[in-house]
């Protein structure tokens, strides 16, 4: 298993509510999934913490969780 890559924050390219996951994530619905545009360039598609953020929102980096990045919408 390779290391995670080390992310820097961003801000929210475009989002979406998955109401119908794969059958891992079965018991997370309804989550909230965004593409991130990275400050230090490149994008990521992640997972979003806490409040629901929108398209333009400021968010940072959280955590890797299973292999999968977790951001939350930047106070």
């Amino acid at each position: 298993m390779t290391e995670p890559v080390a992310l820097s924050n961003g801000r929210v390219y475009t989002e979406t509510t998955v109401w119908s996951p794969p059958e891992r994530f079965v018991n997370d619905a309804p989550y909230q999934l965004a593409i991130i545009s990275l400050d230090s360039g490149g994008r990521i598609t992640a997972r979003i913490e806490g409040d629901r953020v929108a398209i333009n929102d400021l968010v940072e980096f959280v955590e890797y969780r299973n292999e999968i990045p977790y951001f939350r919408k930047k106070q």
